[in-house]
């Protein structure tokens, strides 16, 4: 009886060259290729494509600022409203009352004056600004952006200039007069600027006070502290930039350009006699 070996070895695949050949999915025929290099091909192809990874968003994170940060952002705030542009004739002739020989007018006319030109300067451009607020003409009544300024420059121009001349008709000494003329100045140019760039109209206010304390010392006949009142504007100046470019309002360039605006408007107009 012979022994069955063939078991022992393994098949040649000549012997059934169907089985090696690469099957489409669906167990249809087999397909036919001529070389190694086509089969490897026709396997690849059957093979299914790997999953794609889909990647989660990775959640922001939200910088929550700490309590030294808010305080600062406080007082920034505050700086910046206490010394907004709008208040900047009143405190010019507040001091000019103060330092300056206008210390010997009566009080009532100072306040009669001080009032006039609070409404002519402060009130008045708060109304208009309020009611394009109301009407959404802007966004933001604190008019931080460049395209809101147009309207409340020139509501700014033609208050200052106004002010200027009823003091002038009031026979106000011409420093004074032209201190509003110079406001008025920084402010055409400021609207002019204001069409390409964004320029601090805060540092421009700063600035021409302390531009009109050094006239007063020059042509003011000046009471005693004005030299406090100055080294006073000085500091202010540099709170009020520090305070617009902490909050991000104003870059350190477009800081610098106001005080050089409201500086140079206000001290050259003033020499004016």
């Amino acid at each position: 009886m012979k022994l069955d070996t063939s078991s022992y070895y393994p098949k040649s695949p000549l012997e059934n060259e169907e089985d090696y050949m690469p099957k489409p999915a669906g167990g249809e025929k087999p397909l036919e290729v001529s070389t190694p290099e086509e089969a490897e091909e026709v396997i690849r192809e059957s093979e299914p494509e790997p999953l794609e990874e889909v990647s989660s968003p990775k959640p922001e994170l939200e910088i929550i600022p700490s309590e030294g940060e808010k305080v600062i952002d406080s007082l920034c705030i505050g700086v910046s409203w206490l010394f907004v542009p709008l208040m900047m004739p009143v405190y010019g002739i507040l001091l000019a009352f103060n330092i300056s020989i206008l210390d010997f007018t009566a009080f009532q006319s100072k306040l009669v004056f001080t009032l006039i030109t609070a409404a002519f300067n402060l009130l008045i451009p708060m109304i208009v600004i309020i009611l394009m607020k109301k009407m959404g003409f802007i966004d933001d009544i604190g008019l931080n952006g460049r395209k809101e300024r147009l309207v409340p420059y020139i509501i700014t121009l033609v208050c200052m200039l106004g002010t200027g001349v009823f003091l002038w008709f009031k026979h106000a000494p011409m420093w004074l007069v032209m201190f509003f003329a110079g406001g008025g100045l920084a402010a055409l140019i400021n609207l002019l600027v204001n069409f390409r760039w964004k320029i601090s109209a805060h540092a421009a206010g700063v600035a021409g006070i302390t531009a009109l304390i050094l006239r007063i010392i020059h042509d003011g006949f000046p009471q005693q502290g004005v030299m406090t009142w100055l080294i006073v504007s000085i500091i202010v100046a540099g709170l009020v930039g520090s305070a617009r470019v902490w909050l991000g309002r104003h870059t350190v360039l477009q800081i610098l350009a106001g005080y050089a605006v409201g500086f140079l408007s206000v001290f050259f107009m003033t020499m004016i006699k």
